[in-house]
């Protein structure tokens, strides 16, 4: 029977594991993180036919799937697991004390395994192409042709959801979001309606995306790659660098801790992959997310941009930051340092702020700084942005913004804080 919980209307990130190119714990990617640290960054020519271009790729070893989950075996899942394993304990704290049907799953991704799919479909094209007579076209007659390692729940979204729940042993709500470099942040927005609802009364909640060639390509056909290192909002910036990485968070109603205090999302309806440019959608997320905070423009000590190091989307978020707060406001694009994770970013980018706020130092947050080449665009509207070894003082409980924005104008905007006792 389910032992409801003693405070409503609160939105806890009580638990939090992330897996980057910076670590594989949550005290490593801090470090590194403040430190405004791009080792992690390494070239590859292995993604893109005869390019060679930076890749934010998490370090190996990653955790081996259990046998009895060989169905979900994939490097997606290997990170999504390197991220569930903190939690676990809580998870099973939770369970005991509310009931497995009332903790929840909600994981985002916008590759699932790719790269495993590719693989396979390698596998199948060269056995098909050493065997002239077999038409191309026929549908594989045996697993021999795509690889015996291969599943087809490796590359549907709800795959890594029900791994978890699966390792979780959860039995309340389980799906997938897959809103490009949205998703991540919107898994934490269902999260919290999920217990706003009383659907639940804890939730696994977070991303994963891992390094896969369709990615990489895609993103080299719209010409969206950086040719070096991403360097937002510089005059000289020429595009976006990949990376791969997880984080999940258990989110419960506990008072307390760390707390998601608002969500905004908002639409563009203007383009499929571009954003509008005069940045109002991402202008509606941010102020959405401050009306469901209850906190003013001036009560927000930083803001994590997304940050992309694109021509159009710098302009716009740098025109809807400006409209929304003016110069003052510190704030810096964490992306130089992992590249843009896509489904996973707004998970990783909400583990970040969750690590500046856990991590206070009396009256100061320590803030990550703003990784570019000092150029600013003066294109641009100004910004207050974040070099190292920069702090905010504070004063009371500190709140921090941090924005995604997806293809199709996708926008998600949340607002972490710091709640009472």
């Amino acid at each position: 029977m389910s032992k409801r919980p003693t405070s409503e209307g609160t939105c806890r990130l009580a638990e939090l594991g992330v897996v980057t190119a910076l670590g594989l714990t949550p005290a490593e990617n801090w470090r590194r993180l403040l430190a405004g640290d791009t080792t992690g960054l390494s070239l590859r020519d292995d993604l893109i036919p005869s390019e060679e271009r930076f890749f934010g790729a998490v370090a190996d070893p990653l955790p081996a799937i259990p046998d009895s989950l060989s169905l979900y075996a994939g490097r997606n899942s290997q990170l999504a697991l390197a991220a569930y394993e903190p939690l676990h304990e809580g998870v099973m704290s939770a369970i005991s004390e509310f009931g497995a049907h009332r903790v929840g799953v909600v994981v985002a991704s916008s590759t699932a395994c790719v790269a495993e799919a590719e693989v396979a479909f390698r596998n199948r094209q060269d056995r098909l192409l050493a065997n002239p007579q077999v038409n191309l076209d026929t549908p594989p007659s045996s697993k021999a042709e795509i690889g015996s390692d291969f599943q087809l729940i490796q590359l549907e979204y709800g795959g890594g959801a029900e791994l978890i729940q699966e390792l979780s042993g959860s039995e309340g709500p389980c799906y997938a979001l897959s809103t490009a470099c949205s998703a991540g942040a919107k898994s934490l927005a269902v999260a919290r309606r999920l217990l706003d609802l009383g659907v639940c009364d804890a939730v696994i909640a977070g991303a994963a995306d891992s390094l896969c060639k369709l990615t990489a390509n895609g993103f080299h056909s719209l010409q969206a790659l950086s040719k070096g290192v991403t360097n937002p909002m510089s005059m000289n910036r020429d595009g976006l660098i990949l990376g791969e990485a997880a984080a999940l968070f258990l989110v419960t109603r506990q008072a307390g801790g760390i707390q998601l205090l608002g969500t905004g999302e908002s639409s563009d309806a203007h383009h499929i992959s571009a954003p509008s440019p005069d940045g109002s959608g991402a202008y509606l997320a941010m102020r959405a997310s401050l009306k469901e905070s209850g906190l003013g423009v001036d009560e927000i000590e930083y803001l994590n941009l997304h940050g992309t190091g694109t021509l159009q989307n710098d302009a716009m978020e740098s025109a809807a930051v400006s409209r929304l707060f003016g110069e003052g406001i510190p704030c810096s694009s964490t992306k130089p340092l992992v590249g843009h994770t896509l489904g996973a970013a707004g998970a990783v980018e909400a583990a970040f702020c969750w690590l500046i706020l856990a991590n206070r130092q009396g009256d100061e947050l320590l803030l990550p700084p703003h990784v570019y080449d000092g150029q600013f665009d003066p294109a641009l509207p100004s910004l207050s942005l974040v070099g190292v070894g920069e702090r905010k003082a504070v004063s009371g409980r500190a709140a921090i913004m941090t924005n995604s924005f997806g293809f199709g104008g996708s926008n998600c905007t949340l607002v972490l804080g710091q709640g009472g006792a």
